[in-house]
């Protein structure tokens, strides 16, 4: 009897153990899995933020392509009462063709840094063929019309500004306008303190002219600042040494042909548009522009409105 109640004792220690391996090892996969879950799948009310490298992609290394920069200056019809040149006004409608034809074709809008970023270490310039939009001297126009009809394709623009500018009430910028470009994701780039052409110049005094430009619009707006445009598209060896002087990583001119990374990057060529270009004739002024090699004059374009 003695015997039979050990073996029953320890039968029952046996079951006693068994049970409680079987309910640790029912439990214990629900906690795995439970935490496994939480780093997969974060909380809805924890959203991830996608990284940096995933909205601008970069292959480490540099981008070897071209990109076409074009320049407009007023987007409006001429007044009656100017004498400017009446070339450099591209009515809005005239523009909003224009605009709508790039876009058909496979264009998009990209700036001057993120082009310089892509050349320095391949970031994505996105899917389809990049294009700069500059406008120079300041014009309240770009505001008022060239903006609206970007925002409404996604794409931005490059302001290039003199310090100095045209007073609103002569159809300039207004500090509200400026503010508003950059809040729309346009990029703000110098024309130096005013839009007169800068050949014939002291090299010293233009590099601290320049220099004190590039500051002054960096400290008022908070933004980098980094590209100058020539006024008129003039310049000689002394305005590009002056321009390299005042910290600028590149300038552009108004000399036909597509920038590219192989171009002096104090020289970038643009291709100027003149009011009553159609959308058929500004695609056949960036092809044959493609095949053009830039070899600038010192005065080129037809100069400022």
């Amino acid at each position: 009897m003695r015997q039979r109640a050990g073996a029953l004792g320890a039968l029952v220690l046996v079951a006693v153990v068994l049970i409680a391996l079987i309910r640790n090892s029912a439990s214990s996969p629900k906690v795995k899995a439970s935490s496994t879950a939480e780093v997969t799948h974060p909380s809805s009310t924890t959203p991830s933020t996608p990284s940096s490298s995933a909205t601008t992609p970069s292959t480490g290394r540099p981008g070897t392509a071209s990109v076409p920069i074009l320049v407009y200056h007023v987007i409006n019809t001429q007044p009656t009462s100017s004498t400017a040149n009446p070339a450099l006004y591209v009515p809005v409608d005239e523009f909003t063709s224009q605009m709508q034809g790039l876009k058909a074709d496979g264009w998009h809008a990209v700036t001057l840094n993120q082009v310089a970023a892509y050349w320095a270490r391949g970031t994505s310039l996105g899917a389809g063929k990049p294009i700069v939009i500059t406008f120079d001297n300041g014009y309240a126009s770009h505001y008022l019309n060239a903006l609206p009809v970007l925002k409404r394709l996604g794409w931005v623009g490059v302001e290039n500004l003199p310090v100095t500018g045209l007073p609103p009430s002569d159809g300039g910028l207004s500090d509200m306008q400026i503010k508003g470009l950059i809040a729309g994701g346009w990029e703000l780039d110098s024309q130096g303190l005013t839009s007169a052409t800068l050949t014939g110049g002291d090299a010293t005094r233009l590099a601290s002219d320049l220099s004190g430009a590039r500051q002054t619009l960096r400290t008022r707006y908070g933004v980098p600042v980094n590209w100058f445009s020539y006024p008129s598209g003039a310049y000689d060896e002394t305005v590009v040494a002056a321009v390299r002087t005042a910290g600028y990583v590149g300038a552009t001119t108004l000399s036909s042909g597509w920038a590219g990374p192989q171009e002096d990057r104090f020289r970038l060529p643009r291709l100027e548009v003149l009011g009553g270009t159609s959308p058929s004739q500004l695609l056949a002024q960036i092809a044959s522009a493609k095949q053009t090699t830039s070899s600038p004059p010192t005065v080129s374009g037809p100069g400022p409105a």
